[in-house]
């Protein structure tokens, strides 16, 4: 059996176990078993790769391997949760800098040798670099955004028409680098620099509502880089990853768009700033509840359904859901959670959450499996949720949210609204629900005003 035989297989092997890989993470259930099998796939394929024939410059990659080794296995174990959609950010740019990389280096080889690559290559190159550069520098955006470091969207005066000129710019770029056969420094230069300009320009202006689905269409971006450029290298590991990466990534963002009722054209050329106000005057004030009315509320309640949101992830309150749930089932009441497909900042934010904090998966339902249920509920207890039950999107046509199908939490006999103050919320968007007549608001962080109620549950009979 030949070497080249034997690496053929391997990547069989290898796409087997990225598929099946994939396939397991769908479900939080077997995630854990999805991500090892995906683990051992990445590692055969480099051990593979190693094997290659005309494979040079082992020590540098050892070292390049071991110092991103090093670095991902200390994220992996000091970020926390909440931080999560951040790291997600910086690993779908790091995945597309690297394809736009792969590309440079190759261009940068033909002109230095004076040599064109072949057409197809050529072409498969530039679409790579193109959608690489922008993953790359709009998920450094996007990591800004939700790590705090850009405050607001920035909508610049024309948005839409800077849009189309730098995309216009960066195509017509493309095509002279594959006409002229990769040579002439100066327009591969300005290539690069176009294409990155335009992933900062797409997504400054897009608020925290659609942040979900920016990041699948960022993570789609990246998977389709990387399977271009696996061409352009002809390793198979790296052709099969981003086809799978690039097809779920454009299946989920997909469904993160229907789940908003919005267009992912219109994510991009219409966003939700967080700047946007509900179009409506919303008549009525918010009433406050105490920690004791909320614990009487929910301990004499039959069914309690729980909606969660990002600013339980930012409290870290996820455990103290949990306890306040256990001591409610052991009180004989029915409690479940519901999840909206775009609850927090990337998808699945929230079922992480839940998970880590050991809440059994048969209890957790999205939108479609609970919402006919919030009727029956005698308590919908809301936590940092905002959008996913605003009542704005059903009644006022004026809302930047409307259209958008939402948890039904306003249907409950009565909700408990808890969030840190009277603000708007992440997307800068005011919620009906907070003014409902069957709304009482419990103010504080999530943490500590979890705990008043926890403590005032185990003091009822």
């Amino acid at each position: 059996m030949t070497v080249q035989l034997v690496i053929r297989i391997a990547y069989a092997v290898v796409a087997l176990l990225f598929i099946l890989g994939l396939r397991a993470m769908s479900s939080p259930v077997t995630a854990r078993r999805g991500i090892l099998w995906a683990g051992i796939g990445m590692a055969v394929a480099i051990l593979v790769t190693f094997a290659t024939p005309g494979m040079k410059n082992f020590l540098l990659i050892i070292l390049a391997l071991v110092a991103g080794g090093i670095v991902a296995a200390w994220l992996g174990r000091t970020v926390k949760m909440t931080d999560m959609p951040q790291m997600v950010a910086v690993y779908n740019g790091m995945g597309g800098g690297a394809a736009a990389a792969i590309a440079a280096i190759k261009f940068a080889g033909a002109l230095s040798r004076g040599t064109s690559l072949p057409t197809a290559v050529m072409i498969l190159a530039v679409l790579g670099s193109l959608v690489g550069a922008v993953s790359f520098s709009g998920s450094c955006v996007a990591f800004a955004k939700l790590q705090g470091i850009m405050k607001r969207a920035h909508r610049l005066p024309a948005q839409n028409f800077i849009n189309a000129l730098l995309a216009l710019a960066a195509v017509v770029l493309g095509v002279l680098i594959v006409v002229q056969g990769g040579l002439g420094g100066g327009v591969l230069v300005a290539f690069f620099i176009v294409a990155l300009v335009l992933g900062i320009v797409i997504t400054i202006p897009i608020g925290g509502a659609d942040m979900p689905v920016v990041i699948s269409l960022l993570n789609a971006f990246t998977g389709l880089a990387v399977g271009f450029e696996g061409y352009v290298l002809r390793n198979p590991a790296l052709i099969i990853a981003g086809i799978v990466v690039g097809a779920s990534g454009t299946l989920l963002t997909q469904l993160m768009a229907k789940a908003m009722n919005r267009r992912i054209l219109n994510v991009i050329f219409k966003p939700i700033t967080g700047e946007a106000k509900a179009g409506e005057a919303i008549e009525g004030s918010m009433k406050e509840a105490s920690a004791m009315d909320v614990a009487s509320m929910m301990r004499y309640a039959e069914r309690v359904i729980v909606v969660p949101g990002y600013g339980m992830a930012v409290a870290g309150a996820q455990h103290k859901v949990w306890e306040l749930t256990r001591l409610l089932q052991d009180a004989g009441v029915n409690v479940k959670f519901a999840i909206h497909p775009v609850a927090g900042r990337m998808p699945g934010h929230m079922n992480v959450l839940l998970a880590e904090a050991g809440v059994p998966y048969e209890l957790i339902y999205d939108l479609e499996e609970i919402n006919q249920e919030f009727s029956q509920a005698d308590v919908a207890l809301v936590i940092g949720a905002n959008d996913v039950v605003n009542p704005s999107a059903r009644t006022d046509k004026g809302s930047p949210i409307y259209g958008m199908p939402i948890l039904n939490a306003d249907h409950s006999h009565n909700v408990i609204v808890n969030k840190r103050g009277k603000g708007t919320g992440y997307s800068g968007i005011e919620n009906a629900l907070f003014y409902g007549d069957n709304t009482r608001m419990l103010y504080g962080s999530a943490q500590s005003a979890l705990s008043e109620v926890i403590a005032n549950v185990k003091t009822l009979v």
